[in-house]
Protein backbone atom coordinates (compact mmCIF):
# COMPACT_ATOMS: atom_id res chain seq x y z
CA UNK A 1 0.00 0.00 0.00
CA UNK A 2 3.07 2.58 0.99
CA UNK A 3 4.13 1.58 -2.22
CA UNK A 4 1.13 1.99 -4.24
CA UNK A 5 0.92 5.33 -2.27
CA UNK A 6 4.11 7.15 -3.24
CA UNK A 7 3.66 5.90 -7.49
CA UNK A 8 0.10 7.58 -6.81
CA UNK A 9 2.07 10.71 -5.25
CA UNK A 10 5.02 10.19 -7.82
CA UNK A 11 2.41 10.56 -10.76
CA UNK A 12 0.80 13.55 -8.97
CA UNK A 13 3.88 15.30 -9.11
CA UNK A 14 5.24 14.28 -12.93
CA UNK A 15 1.61 15.52 -13.67
CA UNK A 16 1.62 19.03 -11.54
CA UNK A 17 5.42 19.32 -13.50
CA UNK A 18 4.22 19.19 -16.97
CA UNK A 19 1.18 21.62 -16.36
CA UNK A 20 3.76 24.48 -14.83
CA UNK A 21 6.12 23.71 -17.76
CA UNK A 22 3.28 24.28 -20.13
CA UNK A 23 3.12 28.01 -19.05
CA UNK A 24 6.57 27.90 -20.25
CA UNK A 25 6.11 28.68 -23.69
CA UNK A 26 3.16 31.62 -22.25
CA UNK A 27 5.52 33.30 -20.16
CA UNK A 28 8.75 33.02 -22.72
CA UNK A 29 6.65 35.13 -25.49
CA UNK A 30 6.04 37.49 -23.50
CA UNK A 31 9.76 38.16 -22.37
CA UNK A 32 11.01 37.75 -25.97
CA UNK A 33 9.19 40.72 -26.81
CA UNK A 34 11.59 42.91 -25.16
CA UNK A 35 14.37 40.70 -24.93
CA UNK A 36 16.70 37.89 -27.47
CA UNK A 37 16.25 34.29 -26.42
CA UNK A 38 19.61 34.19 -24.60
CA UNK A 39 18.70 36.39 -22.29
CA UNK A 40 15.62 35.02 -21.71
CA UNK A 41 16.76 31.81 -20.99
CA UNK A 42 19.45 33.86 -18.71
CA UNK A 43 16.83 35.08 -16.42
CA UNK A 44 14.69 32.25 -16.56
CA UNK A 45 17.89 30.38 -15.14
CA UNK A 46 18.89 33.01 -12.88
CA UNK A 47 15.82 33.25 -10.99
CA UNK A 48 15.65 29.80 -10.75
CA UNK A 49 18.79 29.23 -8.98
CA UNK A 50 17.91 31.96 -6.72
CA UNK A 51 15.01 29.90 -5.53
CA UNK A 52 17.18 26.94 -5.28
CA UNK A 53 19.91 28.36 -3.71
CA UNK A 54 18.77 27.56 0.66
CA UNK A 55 18.96 24.17 -0.93
CA UNK A 56 22.61 23.77 -1.94
CA UNK A 57 23.55 25.25 1.77
CA UNK A 58 21.01 22.35 4.01
CA UNK A 59 21.93 19.81 1.40
CA UNK A 60 25.76 18.30 0.72
CA UNK A 61 25.64 16.84 -2.57
CA UNK A 62 28.16 13.84 -1.61
CA UNK A 63 28.60 12.83 -5.41
CA UNK A 64 32.20 11.01 -6.74
CA UNK A 65 34.36 12.54 -9.45
CA UNK A 66 32.44 10.20 -11.88
CA UNK A 67 28.81 11.82 -10.79
CA UNK A 68 30.07 15.12 -11.11
CA UNK A 69 30.83 14.57 -14.55
CA UNK A 70 27.62 13.10 -15.42
CA UNK A 71 25.64 15.97 -13.21
CA UNK A 72 27.87 18.22 -14.99
CA UNK A 73 27.42 17.13 -18.77
CA UNK A 74 23.20 16.55 -18.45
CA UNK A 75 23.64 20.26 -17.09
CA UNK A 76 25.50 21.16 -20.46
CA UNK A 77 22.91 19.21 -22.50
CA UNK A 78 19.81 20.50 -20.61
CA UNK A 79 20.03 23.78 -19.62
CA UNK A 80 21.92 25.54 -22.03
CA UNK A 81 21.59 23.90 -25.19
CA UNK A 82 17.97 22.58 -24.51
CA UNK A 83 16.70 25.90 -23.33
CA UNK A 84 18.91 28.14 -25.87
CA UNK A 85 17.13 25.84 -28.93
CA UNK A 86 14.07 25.73 -27.98
CA UNK A 87 13.25 28.70 -27.63
CA UNK A 88 15.18 29.91 -30.19
CA UNK A 89 12.53 27.79 -32.19
CA UNK A 90 9.69 29.60 -30.55
CA UNK A 91 11.07 32.95 -31.34
CA UNK A 92 11.11 31.36 -35.12
CA UNK A 93 7.50 29.12 -35.21
CA UNK A 94 4.10 29.43 -33.34
CA UNK A 95 3.29 28.29 -29.64
CA UNK A 96 0.77 26.08 -31.15
CA UNK A 97 3.90 24.44 -33.43
CA UNK A 98 6.07 24.30 -30.88
CA UNK A 99 3.29 22.50 -28.52
CA UNK A 100 3.02 19.89 -31.42
CA UNK A 101 6.94 19.21 -31.40
CA UNK A 102 7.00 19.13 -27.25
CA UNK A 103 4.68 16.23 -28.35
CA UNK A 104 7.19 14.13 -29.58
CA UNK A 105 9.09 13.81 -25.80
CA UNK A 106 6.75 11.35 -24.66
CA UNK A 107 7.34 8.52 -27.32
CA UNK A 108 11.28 9.67 -27.13
CA UNK A 109 11.38 9.21 -23.70
CA UNK A 110 9.67 6.00 -23.31
CA UNK A 111 12.08 4.57 -26.20
CA UNK A 112 14.67 5.99 -24.44
CA UNK A 113 13.95 4.51 -20.96
CA UNK A 114 13.76 1.22 -22.85
CA UNK A 115 17.00 1.22 -24.63
CA UNK A 116 18.91 3.30 -21.42
CA UNK A 117 17.29 2.55 -18.28
CA UNK A 118 16.59 -1.07 -18.66
CA UNK A 119 12.37 -0.66 -18.54
CA UNK A 120 9.71 -2.43 -20.24
CA UNK A 121 6.68 -1.35 -20.93
CA UNK A 122 3.58 -3.57 -21.26
CA UNK A 123 1.02 -2.79 -24.56
CA UNK A 124 -1.41 -0.90 -22.32
CA UNK A 125 1.32 1.79 -22.19
CA UNK A 126 2.22 2.43 -25.26
CA UNK A 127 -1.41 2.32 -26.42
CA UNK A 128 -1.69 5.10 -24.01
CA UNK A 129 1.40 6.71 -25.25
CA UNK A 130 0.40 6.55 -28.70
CA UNK A 131 -3.20 7.83 -27.69
CA UNK A 132 -1.56 10.85 -25.67
CA UNK A 133 0.83 11.82 -28.22
CA UNK A 134 -2.31 11.94 -30.62
CA UNK A 135 -3.90 13.74 -28.21
CA UNK A 136 -0.76 16.34 -28.21
CA UNK A 137 -0.84 16.90 -31.96
CA UNK A 138 -4.99 17.57 -32.15
CA UNK A 139 -4.80 20.01 -29.74
CA UNK A 140 -1.41 22.00 -31.52
CA UNK A 141 -3.21 21.78 -34.52
CA UNK A 142 -6.79 22.93 -33.25
CA UNK A 143 -5.68 26.06 -31.87
CA UNK A 144 -5.58 29.11 -34.00
CA UNK A 145 -3.78 32.03 -32.90
CA UNK A 146 -5.18 34.04 -36.14
CA UNK A 147 -1.76 35.65 -37.22
CA UNK A 148 -1.08 32.89 -39.89
CA UNK A 149 2.47 32.94 -41.52
CA UNK A 150 4.51 32.82 -38.15
CA UNK A 151 5.48 29.20 -38.09
CA UNK A 152 8.88 28.34 -39.56
CA UNK A 153 10.15 24.33 -40.52
CA UNK A 154 13.22 26.14 -39.28
CA UNK A 155 11.59 27.04 -35.89
CA UNK A 156 9.76 23.50 -36.00
CA UNK A 157 12.90 21.86 -36.22
CA UNK A 158 15.01 23.31 -33.36
CA UNK A 159 12.31 22.62 -31.13
CA UNK A 160 12.62 18.58 -31.83
CA UNK A 161 16.27 19.07 -31.70
CA UNK A 162 15.90 20.31 -28.14
CA UNK A 163 13.63 17.03 -26.83
CA UNK A 164 16.38 14.90 -28.14
CA UNK A 165 18.57 17.06 -25.93
CA UNK A 166 15.91 16.92 -23.09
CA UNK A 167 16.05 13.12 -22.92
CA UNK A 168 19.68 12.69 -22.50
CA UNK A 169 19.18 15.29 -19.44
CA UNK A 170 16.18 13.74 -17.80
CA UNK A 171 17.99 10.46 -18.32
CA UNK A 172 20.87 11.40 -17.02
CA UNK A 173 19.45 12.69 -13.84
CA UNK A 174 17.31 9.95 -13.30
CA UNK A 175 20.47 7.51 -13.64
CA UNK A 176 21.81 9.58 -10.69
CA UNK A 177 18.79 9.97 -8.79
CA UNK A 178 19.00 6.39 -8.12
CA UNK A 179 22.07 6.99 -5.09
CA UNK A 180 20.90 10.72 -4.73
CA UNK A 181 18.89 12.89 -3.21
CA UNK A 182 16.80 14.36 -5.93
CA UNK A 183 16.94 17.70 -4.17
CA UNK A 184 20.67 17.29 -4.90
CA UNK A 185 20.58 16.25 -8.15
CA UNK A 186 17.85 19.39 -9.07
CA UNK A 187 19.51 22.26 -6.78
CA UNK A 188 23.63 21.40 -8.27
CA UNK A 189 22.13 20.52 -11.55
CA UNK A 190 20.22 24.02 -11.89
CA UNK A 191 23.31 25.45 -10.54
CA UNK A 192 25.84 24.36 -12.93
CA UNK A 193 23.90 25.03 -15.58
CA UNK A 194 23.14 28.40 -14.73
CA UNK A 195 27.26 29.46 -14.17
CA UNK A 196 27.62 27.87 -17.89
CA UNK A 197 25.06 29.82 -19.38
CA UNK A 198 26.85 33.00 -17.64
CA UNK A 199 29.82 31.76 -20.33
CA UNK A 200 27.27 30.85 -22.87
CA UNK A 201 24.95 33.81 -23.32
CA UNK A 202 27.00 36.88 -23.15
CA UNK A 203 29.48 35.41 -25.92
CA UNK A 204 26.88 34.21 -28.63
CA UNK A 205 23.81 36.88 -27.61
CA UNK A 206 25.90 39.73 -25.99
CA UNK A 207 25.02 40.95 -22.29
CA UNK A 208 20.94 40.33 -21.02
CA UNK A 209 19.31 43.59 -20.57
CA UNK A 210 18.63 45.24 -17.18
CA UNK A 211 17.15 49.03 -18.39
CA UNK A 212 14.40 49.05 -20.51
CA UNK A 213 12.49 46.02 -19.52
CA UNK A 214 8.75 46.08 -18.30
CA UNK A 215 7.73 44.91 -15.04
CA UNK A 216 5.60 42.89 -16.91
CA UNK A 217 8.34 41.15 -19.19
CA UNK A 218 9.94 40.73 -15.37
CA UNK A 219 7.18 39.06 -13.72
CA UNK A 220 7.05 36.59 -16.84
CA UNK A 221 10.46 36.16 -16.11
CA UNK A 222 10.35 35.20 -12.11
CA UNK A 223 7.35 33.06 -13.18
CA UNK A 224 9.56 31.12 -15.29
CA UNK A 225 12.14 30.69 -13.02
CA UNK A 226 10.21 30.35 -10.01
CA UNK A 227 6.99 28.31 -11.15
CA UNK A 228 8.44 26.68 -14.62
CA UNK A 229 11.98 25.69 -13.79
CA UNK A 230 12.73 25.65 -9.68
CA UNK A 231 8.99 23.89 -8.95
CA UNK A 232 9.01 21.93 -12.11
CA UNK A 233 12.24 20.27 -11.80
CA UNK A 234 11.93 19.52 -8.19
CA UNK A 235 8.44 17.79 -8.38
CA UNK A 236 9.73 16.27 -11.59
CA UNK A 237 13.36 14.73 -10.47
CA UNK A 238 10.80 13.02 -7.34
CA UNK A 239 8.05 12.17 -9.19
CA UNK A 240 10.84 10.29 -11.39
CA UNK A 241 12.02 8.39 -8.38
CA UNK A 242 8.89 6.93 -7.88
CA UNK A 243 7.84 5.69 -11.71
CA UNK A 244 9.37 4.64 -14.56
CA UNK A 245 10.66 7.26 -16.63
CA UNK A 246 8.51 5.22 -19.64
CA UNK A 247 5.02 6.00 -17.63
CA UNK A 248 5.97 9.29 -16.55
CA UNK A 249 6.61 10.51 -20.13
CA UNK A 250 2.96 10.21 -20.99
CA UNK A 251 2.33 12.91 -18.79
CA UNK A 252 4.60 15.60 -20.43
CA UNK A 253 1.57 15.70 -23.23
CA UNK A 254 0.06 17.53 -20.05
CA UNK A 255 2.10 20.85 -21.23
CA UNK A 256 0.39 21.10 -24.83
CA UNK A 257 -3.02 20.96 -22.85
CA UNK A 258 -2.11 23.25 -20.71
CA UNK A 259 -0.57 25.91 -23.47
CA UNK A 260 -3.95 25.41 -25.42
CA UNK A 261 -6.06 26.07 -22.20
CA UNK A 262 -3.53 29.72 -21.55
CA UNK A 263 -4.61 30.48 -24.91
CA UNK A 264 -8.37 30.05 -25.05
CA UNK A 265 -8.47 31.95 -21.76
CA UNK A 266 -5.90 34.62 -21.43
CA UNK A 267 -4.75 35.49 -25.33
CA UNK A 268 -8.36 34.71 -26.91
CA UNK A 269 -7.37 31.93 -29.18
CA UNK A 270 -10.36 29.51 -30.33
CA UNK A 271 -10.19 25.50 -30.32
CA UNK A 272 -11.61 23.25 -32.81
CA UNK A 273 -13.67 20.13 -31.94
CA UNK A 274 -10.24 18.56 -32.48
CA UNK A 275 -8.00 20.30 -29.69
CA UNK A 276 -10.95 19.18 -27.35
CA UNK A 277 -10.77 15.91 -28.99
CA UNK A 278 -6.89 15.91 -28.07
CA UNK A 279 -7.29 17.05 -24.56
CA UNK A 280 -10.07 14.17 -23.50
CA UNK A 281 -7.15 11.65 -25.18
CA UNK A 282 -4.49 13.67 -22.67
CA UNK A 283 -6.29 12.52 -19.86
CA UNK A 284 -7.79 9.36 -20.79
CA UNK A 285 -4.32 8.40 -21.24
CA UNK A 286 -2.90 9.57 -18.04
CA UNK A 287 -5.62 7.84 -16.38
CA UNK A 288 -4.97 4.51 -18.49
CA UNK A 289 -1.58 4.86 -17.78
CA UNK A 290 -1.53 5.39 -14.24
CA UNK A 291 -4.60 2.80 -13.10
CA UNK A 292 -3.47 0.26 -15.92
CA UNK A 293 -0.47 0.25 -17.61
CA UNK A 294 2.27 -2.17 -15.63
CA UNK A 295 6.14 -1.11 -16.87
CA UNK A 296 8.68 -2.71 -15.09
CA UNK A 297 12.06 -2.85 -15.02
CA UNK A 298 13.93 -5.70 -17.27
CA UNK A 299 16.94 -5.97 -14.44
CA UNK A 300 14.12 -7.18 -11.67
CA UNK A 301 12.04 -9.21 -13.90
CA UNK A 302 15.54 -11.15 -13.96
CA UNK A 303 15.20 -12.01 -10.01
Amino acid sequence: MVAEKRRGLGFAACCLASALWGCGFFFGKIALAEMNVGAMVFYRFLFATLALSPLLVTHRPGLNRREWGVLAGASFLGIPVQFLLQFQGLHLTTVSHASLMVGTMPVLLAVGATLFAQERMDAIGWVALAGSTTGAALIALGGHSGRPGEASLAGDLLVVASMFIALFWLLGNKQLMERHSPIVITAYGTAIGMLMLCVVVPVLFGAPPVAHVSMKAWAALAASGFLCTAATTLLWNWGMTQVPASQAGVLLNMEPLIGSLLGVLVLGERLGPSAWVGGGLILAAAVTLTTRSKTRVKEEMAL
